[in-house]
């Protein structure tokens, strides 16, 4: 029948930096998770959504998976990890290239507890320059778990976005849709902007400061639709990394605000006032 409706939640996981909101991104075609090559870039849970007439696919990409190097498990995420798992109907589980490590194995042994549908994805296959050993790794992939597909992919190729999407859409039990077909992602929009700042601080300060940063929006108002007026404070966590922040004359911090706001413009289509304050604990400003 065609008024029946398809629906259902996909998980995305893997180790930090393996390029699970690279992923994301592509499938929904807009980008709503910021994207680096630091680790622990993604802090918290990204929700895509993609409709297909009547087929509604929600991903949640999940923050990169840290692990107790001491201990070899999984840190500080164990409710959380299986939370999200359990509402699946499908896990989408990256890797980075041929590099099978006992992080991947652990995260495995965990995901196929679930007897949830899982689709292993071997990300950035365009860096590996002898492409004779993908053949022997996928079968060496097929004798650890029944996987429902292998598929190699790279930020270049759109075939496997396709061939990943009809799978996906082969899965959807039937089921009412959960939003609107407008919708791409649940984010709010204090949420994006949020995103948008970090993400600049990410790219302007490189390695100064860690991917943890914190970014509070303070103040979020629009003026008779046509204005958009935003404070928001940058956490940092001593008067060193403060700083780095403002940089000398207060460059730094000037470049993020002006890159942000257009951003924020850009995304909003909507004029946009945005201030920055940097502060550390127990600072005053």
């Amino acid at each position: 029948m065609k008024n029946k409706k398809y629906c259902g939640y996909i998980t995305i996981i893997g180790k930090a930096n393996v390029g699970k909101s690279t992923l994301l991104n592509k499938i929904i075609g807009k980008k709503i998770s910021i994207v680096s090559r630091k680790k622990n870039t993604t802090q918290n849970n990204i929700t895509g959504v993609k409709t297909q007439k009547n087929y509604q696919s929600i991903y949640i990409d999940t923050p990169g998976i840290m692990f107790d190097k001491r201990k070899n498990q999984i840190k500080n995420q164990e409710k959380n990890f299986y939370k999200i798992i359990k509402t699946a109907i499908l896990i989408i589980f990256i890797i980075d290239r041929v590099n099978w490590t006992e992080y991947d194995e652990i995260i495995l042994n965990k995901i196929k507890k679930n007897k949830i549908p899982i689709i292993i994805i071997i990300n950035k296959i365009d860096k590996i320059h002898n492409k004779i050993i993908l053949l022997p790794f996928i079968d060496f992939l097929k004798k650890k778990f029944n996987f429902v597909e292998i598929i190699p992919t790279s930020a270049k190729e759109i075939k496997s976005i396709i061939s990943l999407n009809n799978i996906i859409k082969s899965y959807l039990p039937q089921k009412p849709h959960v939003y609107s077909k407008s919708y791409i992602t649940t984010n709010s929009q204090i949420f994006t902007v949020s995103e948008i700042i970090r993400e600049q601080l990410i790219l302007f300060l490189g390695d100064e400061l860690p991917s943890i940063i914190k970014v509070e929006i303070e103040y979020f108002n629009k003026k008779e639709k046509i204005i958009l007026y935003i404070r928001a404070i940058i956490w940092v966590k001593n008067i060193r990394q403060k700083g780095i922040v403002i940089g000398f004359n207060g460059e730094k911090i000037k470049k993020i605000s002006i890159i942000s706001r257009k951003k924020i413009e850009k995304e909003f289509h909507i004029k946009t006032h945005l201030l920055l304050w940097v502060k550390y604990n127990n600072s005053k400003k």
